[in-house]
């Protein structure tokens, strides 16, 4: 893994077309953010008994904060500094994933966000926490969960999730857009 000055927003290139930016948010927007999903007791998960599809022994806790043109969530307004440093023209979905901690680390299968996604379409993932889980990409890239770091890849690059075993919670921020 290559190692990223803490000073400033930079990115590099893990593997061609996913690219990573670390400290992506200015300090008291990430703050704001990891308090709200770490010890604000009133921010609502949802159980879903899968992570890619039904019956694949994950388990995880969801939270819609946009999806099929709609504000679904109160606290959307906490996603907004991510949204303004992303090129969005057209957003499809935003949605928080919440893990608890496993004994073992476990690879999901490799998937798609979006069905059948368009050539422009772009995939985000923003790490709310450190912890040892991964994304893993079809071409064996694997990239860490290391807080305020944000993954920008096509929509139509498969990846995959993995389970963690050294912090109580891993949470990443998922966006789709165009």
């Amino acid at each position: 893994m290559i190692q990223i000055s803490s000073l400033e927003r930079k990115s590099f290139d893990a593997s061609g077309d996913v690219k990573i930016y670390d400290n992506f948010l200015k300090q008291p927007d990430f703050d704001k953010l990891e308090e709200l999903f770490f010890t604000d007791n009133h921010f609502p998960y949802f159980f879903k008994p899968f992570k890619v599809s039904e019956g694949d022994g994950f388990i995880q806790f969801n939270h819609y904060f946009y999806d099929q043109q709609i504000i679904l969530s109160d606290f959307f307004e906490y996603v907004l500094p991510i949204l303004e440093g992303l090129d969005v023209r057209s957003l499809m979905r935003v949605k928080a994933n919440l893990q608890p901690k496993e004994d073992n680390i476990r690879v999901t299968k490799l998937h798609l966000d979006m069905c059948d996604p368009l050539d422009n379409q772009k995939t985000g993932i923003f790490y709310v926490n450190t912890n040892n889980g991964k994304t893993i990409f079809e071409d064996g890239t694997e990239v860490d969960s290391v807080k305020n770091r944000m993954i920008i890849f096509p929509g139509s690059k498969q990846h995959a999730g993995t389970t963690h075993t050294d912090t109580a919670l891993r949470c990443v921020i998922n966006f789709n857009w165009f």
